[in-house]
């Protein structure tokens, strides 16, 4: 298994899955780790997300007009392995109190 580059992940949102469509919501994306200017606009600096509602994928729009290749979206597939993951986390039982 190869692992590339994804962007960064700070908020997590919710995948639907109806067989035909899949809906991908309220997840907010960052930087990938490379931080490169092709996913900032020339315009405002901004960010924007590019959404594949027909491939499944949420990735950064690249406004490079050569493309690039810093990172690749996430699939949905990835995106629900994410959420299981966590229900997972908040499932274990802390040994030890936390801090505080």
């Amino acid at each position: 298994m190869t692992r590339n580059q994804k962007p960064s992940v700070f908020q997590v949102g919710k995948i639907w899955d109806d067989g035909r469509t899949i809906v991908v919501s309220g997840w907010g994306i960052g930087l990938c780790a490379s931080a490169c200017a092709c996913h900032r606009s020339p315009m405002g600096g901004h960010l924007a997300i590019d959404e594949d509602q027909a491939g499944g994928t949420l990735g950064l729009r690249c406004f490079d007009e050569d493309g690039c290749d810093c990172c690749e979206p996430w699939t949905a597939d990835e995106l629900s392995a994410v959420l299981r993951d966590l229900q997972r986390v908040a499932g274990l039982d802390a040994e030890e109190p936390l801090a505080g």
